[in-house]
């Protein structure tokens, strides 16, 4: 079954944490519906940064009721590296998206920066046939609320200790780049 994806990034460590929300068409929807039933009144979205602990768990356990899988992508980085590491990240993830057969791939934006995924996503579907079938466009965090599993994984895995422990069970696979 075709698969739409979501994808944020970090730097915790001098490390790249990209992180992959995989979610099966039928459930859309319902995960949308269940992680915007989380926002506090006027709030737009979910920032784990911004987020007390407390209210960090009570996040973390809805979301794993959801129907989502998060494929991790790492890799070591400098200041001076951090752009190029995440495209060799992101190359990986659109490799992995083909096999899955994606329809979608959404990319939290980084404004000035979305040039660097645009050459890399056409460098990697470019090699493809035609039918590739695959989408991609930038969208704010405040539009796609799947990107906010993404968002909370990073920052939970990042942070280690308990709070990895606690987002393993919706990792469905670590890649290092």
């Amino acid at each position: 079954m075709p698969v739409h994806a979501f994808i944020d990034e970090s730097i915790r460590a001098r490390r790249c944490l990209l992180r992959m929300t995989v979610v099966e068409p039928a459930h859309l929807g319902p995960t949308r519906r269940a992680l915007t039933g989380l926002l506090l009144r006027g709030a737009r979205e979910l920032h784990f940064k911004k987020e007390k602990d407390p209210r960090r768990r009570q996040i973390v356990d809805q979301m794993m009721k959801l129907a989502v899988t998060v494929r991790m992508y790492s890799g070591p980085c400098l200041p001076k590296t951090e752009e190029l590491v995440r495209q060799d990240c992101l190359h990986r993830a659109i490799e992995d998206l083909l096999d899955l057969r994606a329809h979608r791939l959404v990319l939290d934006t980084r404004d000035h920066r979305d040039v660097h995924d645009h050459r890399t996503l056409w460098h990697a579907l470019g090699a493809r046939p035609s039918n590739t079938r695959l989408t991609y466009e930038h969208l704010d965090s405040t539009l796609e609320p799947i990107l906010w599993v993404s968002d909370a994984v990073a920052w939970c895995f990042g942070a280690g200790g308990g709070w990895a422990d606690r987002v393993a069970p919706l990792i469905a696979e670590q890649i290092k780049v």
